[in-house]
């Protein structure tokens, strides 16, 4: 999806970068060579996105302009398709795991704004800074997640259980991933980064106390993703 919008809009300036989170390279690189994309495709395995730019689900996406500055922060991004992806067509088969049924037909509900988002790229990428998409840093700051103490000491405590799985103790890392998610539990990236380690279909574990599943009912799946703030900058 990213490679046919970024080989569409790349004559007229656009460079699209997907970063991976995931501890496990080898995870993520079997996706990235089987797509074969011509645009920068990066691993990140300590999350860093997640702190830098404040990142707690995907996908997500973040605006930089020529100059380096960010006109859009955080949010959902979705491209359009042409077609429903194949794990929808997968939903109702009673052919898969009755886990793995339930989570796709929980992730059916899910809220997302492809046809929206592609067009304020879109505009963006024709008309730079004139689009109404493109916000100044002021707005941007406005729109952007808070980073208080729990959000900091969240990103110290899965960079360490990282740390730890990286480097053969693996039995340690839980613990500390355990309390990431006490401390910013809207962090999806992080729960689902260590949901999948110890559940392929992330799912119940002895290891935490939920799992995706039961984190998503909780909310509602409609929930899931902030809804697309795409009104208009108010300086403009």
């Amino acid at each position: 999806m990213w490679q046919a919008l970024r080989n569409q809009l790349h004559p007229q300036g656009l460079e699209i970068v997907t970063i991976a989170l995931d501890v496990d390279p080898e995870a993520a690189r079997q996706w990235i060579e089987q797509t074969k994309p011509n645009h920068p495709s990066l691993i990140d395995s300590a999350h860093r996105v997640d702190e830098l730019f404040g990142v707690i689900n995907v996908p997500n996406g973040v605006w930089i302009d020529e100059e380096g500055m960010i006109v859009r922060p955080v949010e959902q991004a979705w491209p359009e398709r042409d077609s429903a992806p194949d794990w929808q067509k997968m939903a109702d088969s009673p052919d898969i795991p009755e886990q793995l049924r339930e989570t796709l037909q929980l992730a059916s509900h899910i809220v997302i704004q492809p046809k929206e988002y592609t067009a304020a790229l879109r505009d963006w990428v024709a008309r730079g800074k004139a689009s109404q998409y493109a916000l100044p840093p002021q707005e941007v700051i406005g729109r952007s997640g808070s980073r208080g103490q729990a959000e900091a000491q969240a990103a110290a405590y899965f960079e360490l259980g990282q740390h730890l799985w990286e480097n053969g103790q693996r039995d340690l890392a839980p613990r500390h991933w355990r309390e990431a998610h006490r401390l910013q539990p809207d962090n999806w990236t992080y729960k689902r980064q260590a949901w999948s380690l110890a559940d392929a279909f992330q799912g119940q574990s002895e290891l935490y106390d939920s799992c995706w599943v039961k984190d998503v009912k909780k909310i509602g799946a409609e929930n899931y993703y902030p809804p697309l703030n795409l009104s208009p900058s108010r300086a403009k």
